[in-house]
């Protein structure tokens, strides 16, 4: 089966397009600063072939236009028509509590995306664009939405609830829900094929770490704790995001004269290692690179940043009664060998001990970088969000065969 996997955002539509018989990627890439003057089109076939090309172009669906003209373009494209496609499968950031794993879209899944606009203003209605555009170039094919929320939802009350009116949750909703889903699904999967175990049987920490940041604990596969809420802000210190804090400093800012929405932009986009590094960059090779060289600041966000990792895993440490693994994925935790130094040395009052040797040289790749007689392993595994989504458009269509269309 040939699946398109779309990854919609704001301002941005990227993809990836995969033959499922041997999980193959085909092609991939991505059409960036949609809405602007100058959109730009990122191609990469998987022999290697790049094509990159300014688009005049306003909306998702002229971006994925675009794509597919590549995807069939004679020289640069991997099929022959857009009819090869059997399949699309969708990111969607949120749904709620009514949806527990892929699903096939349909108006009712559609409702549901929408309901929730305003718990992922930034990310659901991007999704939903991405969608439309698909149910407009590509008439009768299947859509299957795959949710980031979706894994969070085994969590028990004790761990999803908020201690704060408990009619709040149900009138409104509001309650914990996680992020990074498919991530955290994808990595825990590989964990128990490294280990040699079915992942049903491991107590896991997985760690996605990069500009968005989130822990999950997974107690022989299913998720009972993890570290974002209602919204990606809850946690760990991120890129740009503020991570958890008491929740009087919002209503003091508002007292100081900041609109909610000046705070909601703040703690977004101005906070986490862009606000406490003072360096203008919130992308941990910078933080490193001046803190290399003596910034004092840059050297209190990086310790802040690994700080709160620390705590979060020795907390799952003694929810989970233990862990098998401790895994490390997203761009940080599979490329930066410095930062998963800095956290597992810390870990050593469990019994964790790192193999120095084989963290300093393991950079994208998966591997094992503990020792023998560590406690818990502790892995690094780039995570494959794409191929997870597509993974779940095979399964989802796979209990609805009418749905699936002919090919391949």
């Amino acid at each position: 089966m040939k699946v398109l996997v779309l990854n919609a955002g704001s301002s941005s539509l990227k993809f990836q397009f995969f033959t499922m018989g041997k999980e193959t990627m085909l092609a991939r890439g991505q059409v960036e600063r949609l809405g602007s003057d100058d959109p730009t089109l990122l191609y990469h076939r998987h022999d290697g072939l790049q094509h990159e090309a300014k688009l005049t172009i306003k909306n998702h669906t002229e971006a994925l236009q675009a794509i597919c003209n590549c995807l069939i373009d004679p020289e640069k494209g991997v099929i022959q028509a857009l009819s090869d496609v059997q399949a699309i499968g969708h990111r969607v950031v949120h749904g709620g509590e009514r949806v527990t794993k892929p699903t096939l879209v349909t108006q009712n899944i559609k409702g549901i995306i929408h309901d929730c606009f305003a718990l992922a203003p930034l990310h659901n209605p991007a999704n939903f664009s991405g969608i439309e555009a698909c149910e407009q170039l590509f008439p009768g094919i299947p859509n299957v939405a795959v949710f980031d929320t979706a894994f969070h939802q085994t969590m028990p009350p004790e761990s999803y609830l908020y201690a704060v009116p408990y009619e709040l949750y149900t009138k409104y909703a509001i309650r914990r829900y996680g992020f990074h889903g498919t991530s955290h699904n994808f990595v825990a999967r590989e964990a128990g094929i490294m280990l040699g175990m079915p992942y049903e049987r491991l107590n896991l920490i997985t760690c996605h770490l990069g500009n968005g940041c989130s822990i999950t604990a997974i107690d022989h596969g299913v998720v009972i704790d993890t570290s974002m809420g209602m919204t990606p802000l809850e946690g760990l210190m991120m890129g740009t995001r503020s991570g958890s804090l008491d929740p009087a400093v919002v209503l003091r800012l508002v007292e100081l004269g900041h609109s909610p929405a000046e705070v909601d932009r703040m703690l977004n986009k101005q906070s986490g290692l862009l606000g406490v590094a003072g360096i203008g960059s919130g992308d941990m090779r910078d933080i490193i690179a001046a803190e290399r060289k003596g910034d004092q600041q840059a050297l209190r966000a990086r310790r802040m940043f690994t700080s709160r990792i620390v705590k979060y895993i020795g907390a799952y440490f003694a929810l989970l009664g233990g862990a098998d693994a401790i895994v490390f994925c997203g761009g940080i935790g599979e490329w930066s060998d410095y930062i998963r130094a800095k956290i597992v040395r810390k870990l050593s009052c469990l019994d964790i001990e790192l193999d120095e040797k084989v963290n300093s040289r393991c950079s994208g790749v998966r591997d094992i970088i503990s020792t023998q007689r560590s406690r818990s392993k502790v892995l690094v595994i780039p995570t494959n969000e794409e191929l997870m989504i597509a993974r779940g458009v095979v399964d989802t269509l796979a209990h609805n065969p009418a749905e699936v269309t002919t090919g391949e």
